[in-house]
């Protein structure tokens, strides 16, 4: 896997936000694969709960300055970056004022989701792809973790499904038993219909739930990570009936598992 590159994108990473099994095991996928020789970037959205004096953020003006239409609106693309200390791994951030300047993650002081997060996550996958476009870095594995990272599989199967820089990338989705309660915002499927041409690609989307979020990641990926012991069996059914190679649990030595996973992936193309 030596000189390989492997696109890391989490809606969670530690240091940036409090330590999860998910923001823990993205960080720790990127980590180790860096360690050995492979070329990494990290993406994540930019929450306003992340210090950017203390983690020493700053926006890369010639990455920024974009528009990405959600929903028919021009929203401005804002990406700055970190480096993770000891690591010498470069972290990208994906801002926008109006939908990350906000002190929390996902859900507001009374616990209750975030009306515009279905809005936030296909912001945040179309702002990782023309950010990646940007650098003209064409990763060999995209490593998708967390659910608001979860449209970003379908974006690059049907959305960018002519960028050559994405032709020979594999997508490998990881999931965990990290849900929500309740659903996005009921609209969520005719705001990436805007997108789509094909409107039947979206379909798992009407009810926008937990639950179907990540099946739409799994039917566009091309494997699949279990990133916690505990999964619903209604997702690892869904997995096992999508016939594409998975990866068990693993708690502890993830280090060589991931890598020999993805190296076995890029070998069967």
């Amino acid at each position: 896997m030596k000189d390989k590159r492997i696109l890391f994108v989490s809606s969670e990473v530690v240091p940036y936000l409090p330590e999860t099994e998910l923001s823990s095991t993205s960080f720790m996928a990127a980590k180790n694969a860096h360690s050995k020789g492979v070329q990494t970037r990290i993406f994540m959205p930019r929450f306003g709960v992340i210090n950017e004096r203390r983690h020493q953020l700053h926006e890369v003006i010639r990455l920024s300055g974009m528009n990405l239409v959600v929903n028919d609106v021009d929203m401005p693309l804002i990406i700055k970056v970190a480096s993770i200390p000891k690591e010498r791994m470069q972290v990208y951030f994906i801002d926008n004022e109006e939908y990350f300047k906000r002190k929390a993650v996902f859900t507001d002081e009374d616990d209750n989701l975030f009306s515009d997060n279905d809005e936030r996550a296909i912001f945040f996958a179309k702002g990782v792809i023309e950010t990646v476009k940007k650098l003209n870095w064409a990763p060999d594995i995209i490593h998708v973790h967390g659910w608001m990272a979860s449209l970003l599989p379908l974006y690059l199967k049907e959305y960018y499904k002519e960028e050559p820089l994405f032709t020979d990338s594999k997508i490998v989705t990881s999931v965990y038993n990290n849900g929500f309660e309740g659903d996005l915002n009921s609209d969520l499927v005719n705001k990436v219909n805007f997108d789509l041409t094909d409107a039947s690609k979206s379909k798992v989307l009407k009810t926008p739930n937990y639950s179907n979020i990540i099946k739409s990641a799994i039917e566009n990926s091309d494997a699949i990570i279990y990133g916690s012991e505990s999964i619903d069996e209604e997702l690892t059914s869904f997995v096992a009936s999508k016939e594409i190679p998975s990866l068990e649990y693993e708690a502890e030595n993830i280090k060589e598992t991931y890598l020999n996973f993805y190296a076995d992936l890029l070998a069967d193309d």
